[in-house]
């Protein structure tokens, strides 16, 4: 009789713990399926990363390269370019990402936190004052680098020269305003036509303040 009611006792105190660990598990899915936006951001910032280079590379060769009275044109015609292939490749990488989200994020929230603390953050992000702090906070992020950079220009461009011209030393390239080699570029502090452009569906990935 003794070994029955133990039995039983196991049978229960197991179903219990499978019971447990589905809520958990199901909480995870629910907090990883509320990361859908913070995915989707994280995509489109490594599929702009990834054109980044090129982009700059571009950006150099139509200032140094290409004729005043052509730039425009070439311009227009490399924002397409980059345009293409960011709505090519954006979607997969979204698509990748999300599906490979519950895999990679799920474990970590399942070994870091309990059913108690998914549920108090997914009550805090779900919260109007969450949203309301998020929306401050791209705001809070885009003040601090134009601050960065408006105070920063004077000191590192010239540190941005010598970089070059040291760069340049090291490989054995010409010197600037020599040879085949383009002068660098200090920043423009204004221009009416910035390439590459961002496309406008590209937000910036810096992280948040």
């Amino acid at each position: 009789m003794i070994f029955f009611k133990r039995a039983i006792l196991l049978v229960a105190l197991a179903s219990s713990s499978m019971v447990m660990a589905q809520d958990k598990s199901a909480l995870v899915r629910q907090f990883v399926d509320m990361q859908r936006p913070g995915i989707e951001s994280l995509a489109r910032g490594m599929v702009q990363q990834w054109s980044d280079p090129i982009a700059a590379a571009g950006a150099e060769y139509l200032h140094t390269r290409i004729p005043e009275d052509k730039r425009e044109a070439a311009s227009k015609a490399a924002d397409a370019e980059l345009k293409k292939y960011f709505d090519e490749n954006y979607p997969i990488v979204r698509d990748k990402a999300l599906a490979s989200a519950q895999g990679a994020i799920g474990p970590i929230l399942e070994q870091d936190f309990t059913d108690d603390e998914l549920k108090q953050v997914m009550a805090w992000l779900s919260s109007p004052l969450s949203k309301k702090y998020q929306d401050s906070a791209q705001k809070m992020q885009q003040a601090l680098a134009e601050k960065i950079v408006a105070d920063m220009r004077p000191t590192m461009e010239p540190k941005l020269r010598a970089l070059d011209a040291n760069v340049a030393k090291a490989l054995g390239a010409p010197p600037a305003g020599g040879g085949d080699r383009p002068a660098a570029k200090a920043p423009a502090k204004s221009s009416n036509k910035k390439w590459p452009a961002r496309p406008a569906h590209v937000p910036s990935t810096s992280p948040r303040v």
